[in-house]
């Protein structure tokens, strides 16, 4: 992982932002006025930017009111919420009510097994708002040991789930979608347009393991500092990594890009 201070792109070459969100843009839990002001500026500055995460949907739903973003796309690229101009959400699925419905079911079903047989294993306190995944707590109110979060990965996949883990949260769900399916879907979505064929235009910030297909397939992949905790366990590192962690560590990258769109 290269400094932050590498990352050097030319003027106007950036058009947007994709990031994380847990440990990415908030600090201890909560996401800082400076943060706000980052996400103001790089709109103030002509840039998209979509925050993609492990959270609910119905989690993310008062952030996408608020924030200055063009969409949020939450349950790991699943849903999206994208501001309307009469000030209402829109919610974009990738799966259609049928399957959602039966996936659902089934999900519960293994989030119950894991409860069961891993140890101190429980399910997270946001899980009201979750709709086409399930997760476990690991990290935001109990702590559950590596070989706890193994055993509850494993169990997961044996039920034929996708299961990824971030800083925060073991999620789980069934279908083909994931941040970087989500991120190529909503560019689509929102713009007709192809991110592959303008995916040097566009940087990702993320801090764990659940970023790594981002950080494999993003020119532009920025760590904000915390990720050192999972650095042995990335099988893609991000290209570069920030001085800071969390949310201190985002508002550089904002800093570095808005320096590039000035030529300073």
């Amino acid at each position: 992982m290269q400094p932050l201070g590498d990352f050097r792109p030319a003027p106007g070459q950036i058009t947007g932002v994709f990031t994380d969100i847990d440990d990415t843009l908030t600090t201890d839990g909560a996401v800082p006025a400076s943060v706000l002001r980052s996400l103001t500026a790089l709109r103030d500055a002509g840039l998209h930017v979509i925050p993609i995460t492990g959270r609910p949907v119905g989690w993310s739903e008062p952030f996408a009111l608020a924030w200055p973003v063009d969409a949020i796309v939450a349950e790991n690229g699943a849903v999206a919420l994208v501001r309307q101009d009469d000030g209402s959400l829109r919610k974009l699925y990738q799966q259609d009510e049928a399957t959602r419905t039966a996936n659902y079911a089934r999900m519960q079903q293994v989030a119950q097994r894991v409860v069961r047989e891993v140890p101190g294993a429980t399910i997270s306190r946001d899980s009201v708002g979750r709709e086409t995944d399930i997760a476990i707590d690991h990290s935001e109110f109990v702590h559950l040991p590596a070989e706890g979060i193994a055993q509850a990965v494993r169990l997961m996949q044996e039920a034929g789930m996708n299961a990824t883990v971030s800083s925060i949260h073991i999620n789980g769900w069934y279908g083909g979608h994931n941040k970087l399916a989500g991120a190529r879907w909503i560019l689509r979505e929102l713009f007709g347009r192809a991110l592959d064929a303008e995916i040097d235009r566009w940087v990702y910030v993320g801090d764990s393991t659940n970023d790594v297909l981002m950080f494999e397939h993003f020119p532009h992949s920025v760590g904000v500092a915390n990720i050192r905790r999972f650095e042995a366990q990335l099988t893609h590192a991000p290209r570069y990594i920030t001085p800071s962690e969390r949310g201190e560590g985002f508002g550089e990258v904002v800093q570095a890009l808005l320096s590039s769109q000035t030529g300073r």
